[in-house]
């Protein structure tokens, strides 16, 4: 049988949640707003699968350039490339510090 390269393949480790962070997700995290020019840390929610970035960005920092509908337009930096993406805000923190 053919092996599956789907968007998701290779993801059990990465996109896995433990035990305490299982359930339903909170509100606080859908209804942020980001400003553009706002750093935030692409983390990937599993349990979302619209919005869901590429899990090569998973963990990175990027800029919020603009929204676009309920998603964000994030500018990440990948192998000395700007890249440009559409990330929903269930898979984005507020990056803290400088």
């Amino acid at each position: 049988m053919r092996k599956s390269h789907g968007y998701r393949h290779r993801t059990r480790s990465v996109l896995k949640k433990s035990p305490r962070e299982k359930g339903k997700l909170s509100l606080s995290k859908l209804l942020h707003e980001y400003a553009p020019g706002e750093k935030v840390i692409i983390k990937i929610e599993p349990s979302v699968h619209k919005g869901m970035p590429h899990r090569r960005y998973h963990g990175k920092v990027g800029v919020i350039k603009e929204k676009r509908g309920r998603a964000y337009i994030v500018q990440v930096s990948q192998g000395g490339k700007v890249k440009e993406i559409t990330v929903r805000p269930e898979h984005l923190v507020p990056h803290i510090g400088g």
